[in-house]
């Protein structure tokens, strides 16, 4: 009896069943425009994961300590991060799960009032790739529901939980709508998603674990993780990246989390970021706002 395909090791697989996998969702067309507004060379787009108490819940776990780690993130992180983006006029994209959401809804309503972007992040920082088809739509949609809800606007993009991105993902989101997607890391500047080597018209800002605070910071007390990247050379690995995008004409998107990067001794990475963009010719902007333009300023 031959051995079900499935239960073949992948250097045993098919080409077809490798070729059908990698497929599923593609890097489309290159979404660079040949110049930003107002004749700006780059665009800076910052954005904070507003977790919370959901990287705790989501595990099912009990641990006081870590709910606290979160609710650090609400009532010390958000409002020490809107405090600086206010002070240098910036505006920002916040991805927040639902359930943040429903425990901390003054904090949404408040960052929507300031003019930063809210985006959807799950309903409780679930990981998709675990999730059918149904529970994974069900949740999005309850999730946008709840921040409309709440905020009044209707998100128009998202970020997956842990970016884990599921077979599923980008097919519910063309069928929710969403303008776009930032949790992929096929390239540096802003693309078109191919869902089976077809253009969705789902918009991906795409992220980079180098471009996140929570590999250099994170930490796991009975775990092997511990912070070991000093804040300097985390700012001097963003500003590079930064200036890497600048020489290019391109896209600076920098993910951070309100848990992690307003801790006292690391405030101060945000800040310099602003203060050292402002000194160049670019474009703040939400990551909503960079879809809308790249998506109609790219030339064919």
């Amino acid at each position: 009896m031959n051995e079900p395909e499935t239960n073949k090791e992948p250097w045993n697989w098919p080409e077809e069943k490798w070729r059908s996998l990698v497929g599923q969702v593609r890097a489309g067309r290159s979404l660079k425009p040949d110049i930003w507004p107002n004749g700006a060379r780059c665009a800076v787009a910052l954005s904070f994961d507003s977790d919370h108490e959901t990287n705790e819940l989501r595990d099912g776990g009990l641990s006081i300590g870590r709910l606290s780690w979160g609710q650090y993130g609400a009532r010390v992180g958000v409002p020490r991060i809107l405090a600086l983006l206010k002070k240098y006029d910036v505006r920002a994209s916040f991805y927040v799960p639902a359930v943040a959401a429903l425990l901390h809804e003054d904090e949404q309503r408040g960052v929507t009032a300031a003019g930063h972007e809210i985006g959807l992040h799950g309903w409780i920082h679930e990981l998709n790739s675990t999730l059918s088809y149904q529970e994974e739509r069900d949740l999005l949609l309850r999730s946008a529901d709840t921040l409309e809800k709440i905020t009044g606007l209707r998100p128009v993009g998202m970020r997956t939980p842990s970016w884990d991105f599921s077979p599923h993902t980008l097919r519910i989101a063309c069928e929710l709508g969403l303008v776009y997607d930032s949790s992929l890391m096929a390239d540096e500047d802003c693309y078109e998603l191919l869902l089976d080597d077809k253009p969705s018209g789902v918009i991906e800002v795409p992220v980079e674990w180098i471009r996140d605070d929570a590999p250099y910071f994170l930490m796991k007390r009975f775990e092997a993780l511990r912070p070991y990247t000093p804040p300097p050379d985390v700012l001097d690995i963003f500003r590079r990246e930064l200036d890497g995008a600048y020489d290019s004409g391109g896209l600076f998107q920098l993910t951070m989390h309100p848990h992690i990067i307003t801790a006292r001794s690391r405030i101060w990475i945000l800040e310099e970021i602003i203060r050292y963009a402002k000194s160049k010719s670019v474009w703040f902007a939400t990551h909503s706002d960079v879809a809308a333009y790249v998506k109609t300023h790219t030339p064919a």
